[in-house]
């Protein structure tokens, strides 16, 4: 049960993953042409570089949690080793 637990809180952590930036054609009839598609992308990269950001941030959390733990089991082995 503990494997099944770290497996999915591993998995969560690899999908913090950056969205691609949204595509502006150079060519000003091709930005004319393609507004709607373009506008489109921005806005799905908006929603989605705000998902990445709570990712990051649980992921934060998450790692200073287990952070504290480990340096608390490391204190108790210190402990227990020196007697």
């Amino acid at each position: 049960m503990l494997l099944i637990l770290v497996s999915v809180e591993l998995a969560e952590a690899a999908t913090c993953l950056a969205p691609v930036r949204p595509f502006v054609p150079n060519d000003p009839q091709a930005v004319t042409e393609y507004a709607d598609i373009i506008r489109q992308d921005f806005e799905f990269y908006i929603q989605d570089i705000q998902d990445y950001f709570r990712c990051l941030d649980k992921e934060r959390t998450r790692a200073f949690e287990e952070a504290h733990e480990v340096s608390q089991q490391y204190q108790l082995f210190l402990d227990d080793a020196s007697h």
